[in-house]
């Protein structure tokens, strides 16, 4: 029988059928049934998190955050190479320990921000920076960051951002204040990158290192004044944590009292409806503001 024919037999073709049937099996088995559940319910967590942003009562997302977040790690255990995730997990607890964590319990919060760091840190090496932002040497890490391309810009934006807040929380700790320049690496590859990423949360990120700390000190009023500028002007001027950063950093080390009430007074007067996508973050400012006005009078 000439070998075309043997291609096209019976037998042959049964065979593949069934090939063609249990591939998908097999495919499977190198997969666990909860990494397929955890994969499928991808949108289900976009729409929540679009759901949580849009929140306007306090009391409501401070309650559902904690089970929420125990949910996202317990996700992470069926499926811990899941990069979309990780920066969930990242995202979530940045969001929880700021906004309603920090005020009350310094402590937890760092304990919360070292977790928000370690899960974005796995999707940063998972996006190909591999080096450790807090022991490396300064210029291989920037070599490094200086490789990643776009698609690393929400794995470079949290990871430093989480250390960020966390170093922030430890200002009397010389190797946290060593690791600050970790962070301006990262977040100056993302202005590079996507200068709007996360609400121009990079431009942020620059208003507050230059515009918190004295010249002496490495401080840069009149950069920090240019990033809370674009900060704005990506927001429309309706994200108003670019105006509460501005008075609790910038206002503050200016010894700039007119600049800092009137930023503040703007934030507590805002419409509650001012962008219904940012409702969470900005009722979080709303209540931040709400008790640095009340220091106004220890400060200057």
């Amino acid at each position: 029988m000439s070998s075309t024919s043997g291609r096209h037999s019976p037998v042959n073709y049964r065979l593949r059928r069934v090939c063609g049937a249990l591939l998908p099996l097999l495919l499977l088995s190198a997969c666990s049934m909860g990494t397929v559940v955890v994969r499928g319910t991808q949108t289900i967590l976009d729409s929540g998190i679009v759901a949580m942003n849009r929140e306007t009562d306090l009391d409501l997302a401070r309650a559902a955050m904690p089970a929420n977040l125990k949910l996202l790690e317990g996700m992470l255990i069926e499926d811990p190479g899941n990069r979309a995730l990780r920066l969930y997990a990242a995202e979530g607890f940045y969001g929880y320990a700021y906004g309603f964590v920090e005020i009350e319990d310094r402590e937890r919060a760092e304990q919360l921000y070292r977790r928000c760091y370690n899960h974005a840190r796995l999707s940063l090496k998972q996006s190909g920076v591999s080096l450790d932002p807090e022991s490396s040497a300064e210029h291989e890490f920037e070599a490094a960051v200086a490789r990643a391309g776009k698609a690393a810009v929400p794995a470079m934006f949290w990871t430093a951002s989480c250390l960020g807040n966390w170093i922030n929380l430890n200002r009397d700790n010389p190797a946290g204040i060593a690791e600050l320049s970790s962070t301006a690496i990262l977040m100056r590859r993302v202005l590079e990158l996507d200068e709007t990423f996360y609400h121009g949360g990079a431009h942020l990120f620059f208003g507050v290192f230059y515009g918190g700390r004295s010249p002496l000190f490495g401080g840069d009023f009149a950069r920090s004044e240019q990033h809370f500028r674009r900060a704005r002007e990506i927001n429309r001027e309706q994200l108003l944590l670019v105006d509460l950063l501005y008075a609790e950093y910038l206002a503050r080390q200016r010894l700039d009292r007119d600049a800092f009430h009137n930023r503040l007074t703007r934030i507590l007067e805002s419409p509650v409806n001012l962008n219904p996508d940012l409702a969470l973050i900005n009722a979080i400012a709303r209540q931040r503001a709400g008790i640095l006005i009340k220091s106004e009078d220890d400060w200057f």
